[in-house]
């Protein structure tokens, strides 16, 4: 799918700095040719907690994933666990339900015998 990248997933905001899209005074035309009302609903893709996987597990699929760093991907796995929830992208809804199914996809944690499959993740459309 265009706009992917090998590891699956582009064109999303990760947290990292993106280029900008700048809009021109009074015209609502963007510097990339479209307009304002062309721009899609963006969507947050969540990661969800549970007791099946551990720390390791959980840095390595975001890392592998959304190629998010050591500590992005630390910070994420510190606060779905306290929290319950972490938001990890912002983006259109394919990009969003690709990167969903990505982590559901990703399989079991090896490193827990209890572990059955892969995390679960939601897509909720940013408000």
């Amino acid at each position: 799918m265009p706009g992917r990248t090998a590891h699956g997933i582009g064109k999303c905001h990760t947290g990292r700095s993106l280029s900008p899209t700048i809009t021109a005074p009074g015209t609502g035309v963007s510097s990339e040719g479209s307009t304002d009302r062309e721009h899609a609903r963006l969507y947050r893709v969540v990661l969800l907690d549970d007791d099946d996987h551990t720390y390791d597990y959980v840095i390595e699929m975001l890392q592998k994933i959304f190629i998010f760093s050591a500590e992005q991907a630390l910070k994420h796995a510190q606060e779905v666990d306290a929290m319950g929830r972490t938001p990890l992208i912002t983006c259109e809804l394919s990009e969003a339900e690709y990167a969903r199914d990505q982590i559901h996809g990703y399989g079991a944690d090896w490193r827990m015998p209890r572990s059955q499959g892969s995390m679960s993740a939601v897509v909720e459309p940013v408000a």
